[in-house]
């Protein structure tokens, strides 16, 4: 088993995430102790966004941290932890929260859908997302 970070690297389908991360600098702390819960889009997840869009964010460090910091809970929530969670939200390492629906699957801000849950990590958890989350305008 491995951290966050090895994990969502060698599974293949995060390059995108995982050179964000790389150049908001959470590495380390994605590496660190945790735990962590990370809702990770997927390369498709982050293709859906508007032409330029990723680009934009990878020269805007302080948009680009806040949107990464607003996919990761502290703690380990496991997916059957969630399905009791209907109707609420839960606070991100960003400091705002996302609302949780589990009505036909479990949907986060009521568009993004997890698609994998409970990829079990050494510090943490990964649930994969089809949407990259975007954290409501300070």
């Amino acid at each position: 088993m491995h951290d966050i970070i090895d994990t969502a690297v060698a599974a293949g389908s995060f390059n995108t995430l995982a050179a964000a991360v790389t150049a908001a600098g959470l590495v380390p702390t994605l590496k660190g102790e945790g735990p962590f819960t990370v809702f990770a889009p997927t390369d498709e997840a982050f293709a859906k966004l508007p032409a330029g869009t990723v680009e934009a964010l990878l020269a805007d460090l302080p948009k680009l941290t806040a949107i990464l910091t607003y996919h990761v809970v502290a703690g380990t929530v496991m997916a059957a932890d969630v399905i009791t969670m209907d109707g609420q939200s839960a606070a991100t390492v960003n400091g705002a929260v996302v609302a949780i629906n589990t009505q036909d699957g479990v949907h986060l801000n009521g568009a993004s859908k997890v698609v994998t849950t409970d990829i079990a990590c050494t510090n943490g958890v990964i649930h994969v997302i089809d949407t990259v989350l975007m954290p409501p305008e300070a």
